[in-house]
């Protein structure tokens, strides 16, 4: 039987919360757009490319996706020391260019783990918990990555829907 992605029932955006719920909100909705963009393709469809010579597939979000909640929540944020999703160190866009169809399963799941693990990463921890960002110098805090996690998402997102229409012609939000 061949895999396809699952179906995914989005939820309700938050119209009047409080800021916490409101960023929450805002980001698993976002998490759930992403997996609606794919839901019912093949693994085989997941890895079609935008326009040659683009890696940029499907596939390839979800796994990009999984590697920057892991990067931000857990590793920056909360001071994690991880092993690596994908070897970067072999090429910087693994993350898009090893997908492969044979490990759609795994990477749909790691996705899901990434984002569980995420949440528990930021949970009970206040908004304006900060630290230090090597690569720019600076210090950010919780919300600045919340923030940064729903543009991440959105501009993705957008590529999702461009991608699936050139799959099978399906559009939506």
């Amino acid at each position: 039987m061949t895999w396809t992605a699952p179906q995914i029932a989005r939820r309700e955006l938050p119209v009047a919360a409080g800021e916490r719920e409101m960023l929450q909100g805002w980001l698993d909705w976002h998490r759930e757009t992403l997996l609606a963009k794919c839901a019912g393709l093949t693994a085989e469809q997941l890895l079609e490319a935008s326009a040659p010579p683009s890696t940029l597939t499907l596939l390839g979000l979800v796994r990009h996706i999984a590697l920057v909640e892991r990067s931000w929540f857990r590793e920056r944020f909360a001071g994690e020391t991880l092993e690596d999703l994908y070897d970067l160190e072999r090429n910087i866009d693994a993350d898009f260019d090893d997908a492969e169809a044979a490990g759609a399963p795994d990477d749909f799941a790691t996705f899901r783990s990434e984002v569980e693990a995420a949440d528990a990463a930021a949970k009970g921890r206040g908004l304006d918990e900060t630290f230090h960002h090597e690569r720019s110098g600076k210090t950010l805090n919780l919300r600045w990555i919340y923030v940064h996690m729903i543009e991440e998402y959105a501009r993705h997102n957008g590529h999702a829907d461009l991608l699936r229409e050139r799959i099978d012609g399906a559009t939506g939000d």
